[in-house]
């Protein structure tokens, strides 16, 4: 296969100072496919690396042709920004100063310690640490060190870690390349060395048995998919590591975790619509797991554990936005599950945490979250467990805020700990008594330059989607902002995965408030944000409802004169990159610029390559264009690659990582050279792929800013605020 062309060479040749560069022209080399008696013609298949398993383990055995047009745009984009450099600069400078550089987290206990991470002044990882039960952090024990595990690395991510019940041994999986196989180690907490025992390619997640002699841990398949958990006994070669679990159907993702009891290690096999959960008991590792109740399509539940109980939260008969109910642990299948609370349609029930006395539920209702604590009577009896006269919730008054909920380590304890924050509101980390009631705040997030929140204006707006649906919309802007319509507008979404989106405060985007910028996340359809029906009206037939949710959005707030048409800087990523694909299409003239990090906006294709790591998964989320002609036409008729046409399109970024196994480079680096063929206006279209990065971007904090960095001096640049 020939490689691209760039103009009318193989290379990048930059033109002088008096003239812009010309963009990278990629080649065309048309491949047909037929499905369901439709022909598809793809120009730009070849970008699509044959050995991209290979890739993700080696990045330098990208074919050259491939990295020679991803080296091309690179120099592209670098040269059509180079006047936003010191812009880039200064957004980095500010944007660093408000963060706490030696900050550490709140230190959570867990028997005769204490443990949490910790950043130092210039470190870009964290570093983590323990200290004894009620000690000072001044005397803290480094347990790893991110920055030494890090150096020399381009790239580097920690994965799960996990101590021993004893507190001697630390395991820990990190990955040096961002495609998420990760390599687990085993540390000895006296000397700080690492033990022989190694585990490369597993998927990052482990648990101890209970005696700290057994690790169970997931690998994956050759698609790269995480589908077999083993056990590994300390002090054996790897080679000899017992398979204990293999999901045979490969729609299907497994993953680990342990009850809060510390009694169970949880095996949750699950797609995007149903699940199924086994029990390993983790003072006997060696009997093998056992299923709590066999899956059914559509069913979803989760395990916890009290005494001779599981508790376990369940959507079951018709539970939209779910119930808890109880269930012996000796008979655990669906026959015997009792309800403890009932379904209450538009109360979502997000997580559930048992303690030794108390149950706590984190839950969301009018799209704003809260804690609801309920004690255990004495003994909690299957037929008498709730104690409902001291059941109480805590929320907050502010009209839009987040609220992130932590079990910690212990189970026999009356303490949780929650955050919260808005986006006016720096984060405050708060211990609570759950049998006092009393609130204590452990931490307000310290920003180092300076931050007034009373400078700031949070509200929350009810846009009319094309239904009639409402969707709520939360706005940040500084008070002295106009509000005429003549400020540019940062319009936030993703509405995919069931996944919401907090109101929650980010240090970064005050950069482009403090400029002018209106800063607005838009709660669509496709995540969770007003319960599971707002997930389920935003996916499979009824996906496009995320589109032109995100498009209602943005239209209410010109029509309520926060902004004007052609004024909206769009950003989202991943399946958010698909929403800022199919906007782009489908109402280009309502934006100014359209920044899509790692896009998913190769869906059809994508969806129809089952050797892709995560195509069989997404299929209850998408639809199935292989099996289902029905499901092929609707995908094609959003898909944002395959409806590029001949128009004009808005100012355009797209970011993506060599390594990204989640939203393969391809994706977007197809898109660029399509659109950038077919785009009729002269506005920006631009593609940054991250050789040496997956789909997180840069690890480290700092490079983490230099990303954001670069993404909000485009939006300025392109808005006429770039000064």
């Amino acid at each position: 296969m020939t490689g691209p062309t760039t103009g009318s060479s193989d290379t990048t040749v930059l033109a002088d100072e008096t003239a812009p560069p010309s963009p990278p022209v990629a080649r065309r080399l048309p491949v047909v496919s037929t499905y369901h008696g439709v022909t598809l013609t793809d120009d730009y298949a070849w970008i699509r690396a044959d050995n991209w398993q290979e890739v993700m383990r080696q990045p330098q055995e990208l074919a050259g042709h491939i990295r020679d047009h991803l080296d091309a745009e690179n120099a592209y984009t670098k040269a059509m920004m180079a006047q936003t450099g010191p812009l880039q600069e200064t957004l980095f400078k500010e944007m660093k100063a408000r963060l706490k550089e030696d900050d550490s987290h709140v230190p959570q206990p867990d028997g005769p310690f204490e443990y949490f991470p910790r950043f130092v002044k210039g470190g870009q990882y964290a570093q983590l640490c323990r200290i004894p039960r009620g000690g000072s952090q001044g005397d803290a024990q480094v347990l790893l060190d991110g920055n030494a595990e890090a150096e020399g690395k381009s790239y580097w991510d920690l994965g799960a870690t996990a101590h021993t019940n004893d507190h001697k041994l630390l395991a820990y999986a990190t990955d040096d390349k961002g495609s998420e196989l990760y390599t687990i180690r085993i540390r000895d907490l006296a000397t700080g060395q690492n033990l022989a025992d190694e585990i490369p390619d597993s998927h990052g997640s482990l648990e101890w048995s209970s005696d700290g002699r057994t690790l169970f841990y997931i690998k994956v398949d050759e698609h790269q998919r995480p589908l077999f958990v083993y056990s590994h006994v300390l002090g054996t070669p790897v080679s000899d590591d017992k398979l204990v679990y293999e999901e045979k159907d490969s729609g299907f993702f497994v993953g680990l975790s342990s009850t809060q009891s510390q009694k169970f290690i949880l095996i949750d096999i699950h797609d995007h619509d149903t699940s199924e959960v086994h029990l390993i008991d983790a003072d006997n590792p060696a009997a093998g797991p056992r299923m709590v109740t066999p899956r059914r399509v559509g069913h979803q539940y989760s395990v916890e554990h009290h005494g001779k109980n599981l508790i376990i939260a369940t959507n079951s008969n018709d539970a939209e936005d779910f119930r808890v109910v109880m269930a012996p642990v000796a008979t655990p299948e669906e026959a015997n599950w009792r309800e403890i609370v009932a379904h209450k349609p538009g109360r979502l029930i997000l997580d559930v945490s048992v303690f030794q006395n108390f149950v706590t539920r984190l839950e969301r209702g009018e799209s704003l979250p809260r804690i609801v604590v309920t004690p255990i009577k004495a003994g909690g009896r299957a037929d008498d467990f709730f104690d409902l006269s001291g059941e109480h919730s805590i929320a907050f008054a502010e009209e839009a805020y987040a609220l992130g909920m932590s079990s910690g380590y212990e189970f026999d304890t009356t303490r949780i700990r929650f955050t919260y924050s808005s986006l006016t509101t720096p984060a405050e980390t708060y211990d609570y008594d759950m049998a006092t009631r009393e609130r204590t705040l452990r931490k307000r997030q310290e920003i180092p330059s300076g931050h007034n929140p009373a400078d700031y204006v949070t509200r929350r707006l009810l846009a009319p989607a094309k239904d009639g649906a409402l969707v709520p919309v939360t706005l940040l802007y500084k008070k002295t902002t106009p509000l005429d319509g003549s400020a540019p507008l940062f319009l936030y979404g993703y509405g995919a995965y069931g996944i919401a989106m907090p109101a929650a405060f980010s240090t970064a985007r005050l950069s482009l408030v403090d400029r002018g910028f209106i800063f607005a996340i838009a709660h669509i359809r496709g995540g969770k944000d007003k319960g599971y029906r707002w997930y389920t009206d935003g996916k499979l037939k009824k996906k496009k409802n995320t589109f032109t949710d995100f498009i209602a959005a943005g239209e209410h707030l010109v029509s309520e004169g926060f902004t004007t048409r052609g004024r909206i800087v769009a950003n989202g990523g991943s399946a958010g990159g698909m929403l800022m694909g199919a906007i782009a299409n489908m109402a280009p003239d309502l934006f100014l610029a359209i920044i899509a990090d790692v896009p998913f906006v190769d869906v059809l294709n994508t969806m129809l390559d089952k050797d892709l790591p995560l195509t069989p998964p997404e299929w209850p989320e998408w639809g199935n264009p292989l099996t289902s002609k029905d499901d092929f036409d609707y995908i094609r008729s959003y898909s944002p690659y395959d409806n590029v046409e001949a128009k004009d399109y808005p100012h355009i970024l797209a970011l993506a990582g060599l390594t990204d196994p989640r939203v393969t480079y391809w994706e977007p680096a197809k898109w660029i050279a399509k659109m950038r063929a077919l785009n009729t206006s002269a506005n920006l279209v631009l593609l940054k792929t991250n050789m040496g990065a997956g789909h997180g971007g840069a690890s480290g904090r700092f490079d983490g800013l230099k990303d954001t960095a670069f993404n909000f001096s485009f939006a300025l640049e392109v808005a006429g605020l770039g000064v």
